[in-house]
């Protein structure tokens, strides 16, 4: 399924170039084979997309920071540099969007993940992940699905039939855009996700963004480890569910992950310490943390002098996650979660472009999110070998790194020039 690239050479980037490099000498295209192997006919219609060559493609989306997959298969048709990094020769035609969606479609969710898996195992070979202490936190991503789409769950009924018949109602018979506009931003908002669903996608919630704004979403979920920085699990879940209910499948997802990394490790590392910030302090979780003898560092909430008569098992981990969040290490913890959780929502949808997902489904967007934290994790292997976990990045050192080189030169001449005039 891999094949030549033929006989065509094509200019590369340097960055991918190196990454090509660490892809082989680890065999991930063998890899990638075998876990697909089950998903392709030996022979049947026209040649299909090779394993190696999709997984780069979703990858080169997180890299040049590209969320759809139109978009990443015209960047293969247009840079040289990406076509060398897919192993495609100039003279042979880049994979048409359709091919990849077929493709993504034909490969399930746990072979992304596997793949997601294998970029962490890579990482534990170079310690770059430890899984002792994870912070957990979420963002919300814009659904490919418009407000204006969604329909009554008891009725089908558009949301301009809705209000086309609560004009009527007030006494318009024949409403014009304007009076529905206005009847709009009168009426008080009852736009809830047990009234309204979006046809297309009812994994897609009504939600407010960070902005303001209100939108049908997501919502991702990252585990981070403290330690480097990797990303150790992401979960999509509802954009209507609230924190304390989604962190139980974080968790047990890092957990999970933290363990198969390190398959090939003789001593493993468990899961010992979750921080978070406030919006996961509840009652339930801190008894579900001590239960499973997890250490909590979550943030308190200040909820005034609390009456422990109706829930006396609380008490105690609540006393003791405030202990440990006032202490030096989990002040410090605290910052860090900051650091590295921002720092992993600023990769993956902010310059990694899927801040507004192109996918309509949990499961498919989660497939590539999957495979951009797998990107976001060989960033950190490739900053650790050669400075940059980017190509941007890279080409941003080089431009200092030249520049620096002309000053110094301009300097030196200068000097020259006045000692010797």
């Amino acid at each position: 399924m891999g094949g030549d690239c033929g006989a065509a050479k094509v200019a590369g980037h340097p960055f991918y170039t190196r990454l090509n490099a660490l892809l082989d000498a680890v065999d991930f295209d063998g890899f990638v084979e075998g876990q697909c192997a089950r998903f392709y006919a030996p022979v049947m219609g026209r040649p299909s997309l090779a394993p190696g060559r999709y997984f780069r493609l979703l990858l080169v989306g997180y890299f040049e920071g590209i969320g759809s997959e139109r978009g990443i298969a015209w960047r293969a048709t247009d840079s040289l540099a990406v076509r060398s990094f897919l192993r495609l020769p100039v003279d042979e035609p880049s994979p048409d969007h359709t091919t990849i969606s077929r493709t993504r479609r034909a490969i399930d969710l746990e072979t992304h993940r596997g793949v997601f898996t294998w970029v962490q195992q890579r990482l534990v070979e170079a310690g770059l992940l430890k899984g002792k202490t994870i912070a957990i936190d979420a963002t919300t991503l814009e659904a490919n699905a418009a407000m204006r789409s969604i329909v009554r769950r008891d009725t089908e009924q558009s949301y301009q039939e809705f209000l086309t018949g609560l004009a009527q109602a007030s006494g318009i018979e024949t409403p014009t855009r304007e009076d529905l506009a206005r009847l709009d931003r009168k009426r008080k908002k009852t736009t809830s996700n047990q009234d309204w669903k979006h046809p297309w996608d009812p994994d897609a919630k009504v939600a407010k963004m960070k902005d303001g704004r209100t939108h049908l979403a997501h919502k991702a979920e990252h585990a981070v480890d403290l330690d480097t920085g990797a990303m150790v699990a992401v979960t999509v879940q509802g954009a209507d569910q609230g924190d304390t209910t989604t962190i139980i499948e974080t968790a047990i997802a890092a957990a999970e992950q933290i363990e198969d990394a390190q398959a090939e490790v003789q001593v493993l590392q468990a899961l010992e310490e979750i921080v978070t910030d406030k919006g996961y302090h509840s009652n339930q979780t801190m008894i579900d943390f001590a239960a499973v003898g997890l250490r909590s560092y979550v943030a308190e909430p200040d909820r005034g002098r609390r009456d422990w008569s109706k829930e006396p098992a609380a008490q105690t981990p609540v006393y003791a996650n405030r202990r440990r969040i006032r202490r030096a290490r989990g002040r410090r913890l605290m910052r860090q979660r900051g650091e590295r959780i921002e720092r992993s929502f600023a990769h993956l949808y902010d310059t990694g472009g899927m801040r507004r997902t192109h996918l309509r489904g949990h499961a498919n967007i989660l497939k590539r999110l999957l495979i951009h934290a797998g990107g976001f994790n060989l960033g950190l292997l490739m900053r650790h070998l050669i400075g940059s976990g980017t190509p941007r990045g890279l080409q941003d050192r080089l431009v200092t790194v030249i520049a620096r080189l002309i000053s110094l030169i301009g300097a030196t001449c200068r000097w020259f020039f006045t000692i010797f005039a």
